[in-house]
C-alpha cells in the first residue's frame, strides 16, 4: 500500500507540473497578447507606410525618379493588406510577419526616397553655388576695373591740365 500512495503522489506531482506549464500556453490570454502584438506591429507598419508615401511624394516633387520606390511601396501595401486579412482571420503570427515585412520595406523606401531627394537637389545646389561664385567674381572684377579706370582717367586729366596754357585776362 505504501508503494501505491508513493506512486500516486509522484503522479499527482507530475500532473501538477504539467498543468502549471501547459495552462498558460493554452489560455485565451495568450491569444490576446498575440493579438496585441499583431495590432502593435500593424499600427507601426501603417505609420511607416504613411511616412514612406510622404517621403516619396517629396522626392517626386523635386524631380527625382521614384518609379522603383513606388513599386516597392505597392509590395509593402500588399503585405499590409495581408497582415490585416490574417489578423481578421485570427492568424496573429502571420499578421505580425506580414506587418514586419511591410515595416522593413517602408523603412527602406523612406531612406531611398530621402537619398533620391538629395540626389535631385544636387544639380540645383551646384548651379546655385556656381551662380554665387560668378556673381562674386563679377562684382570684384567690376570694382577693380572701376578703380583702374579712375586711375587712368585721373592721370590723363592731370597731364591735359598741365599741357594747357591758361590765359589770364
Amino acid at each position: 500500500m505504501k508503494v501505491d500512495t508513493m506512486f500516486a503522489s509522484k503522479l499527482f506531482f507530475v500532473f501538477l507540473v504539467l498543468l502549471v506549464f501547459l495552462v498558460p500556453n493554452l489560455a485565451p490570454e495568450s491569444f490576446a497578447s498575440d493579438s496585441d502584438s499583431a495590432n502593435s506591429a500593424i499600427e507601426q507598419a501603417e505609420g511607416v507606410m504613411a511616412s514612406a508615401y510622404e517621403a516619396v511624394l517629396e522626392a517626386e516633387q523635386v524631380g527625382a525618379n521614384v518609379s522603383g520606390s513606388l513599386a516597392r511601396l505597392n509590395i509593402a501595401a500588399e503585405n499590409l493588406a495581408n497582415a490585416h486579412i490574417c489578423h481578421s482571420l485570427g492568424d496573429f503570427e502571420n499578421a505580425t510577419r506580414f506587418a514586419n515585412l511591410c515595416y522593413n520595406i517602408g523603412e527602406e523606401v523612406t531612406s531611398e526616397a530621402h537619398r533620391l531627394k538629395i540626389e535631385a537637389y544636387g544639380p540645383h545646389v551646384a548651379s546655385l553655388w556656381m551662380r554665387a561664385i560668378v556673381s562674386i567674381v563679377s562684382t570684384v572684377g567690376i570694382i577693380l576695373a572701376s578703380f583702374l579706370g579712375w586711375y587712368v582717367f585721373k592721370g590723363r586729366y592731370h597731364k591735359r591740365m598741365l599741357r594747357m596754357k591758361p590765359e589770364v585776362g
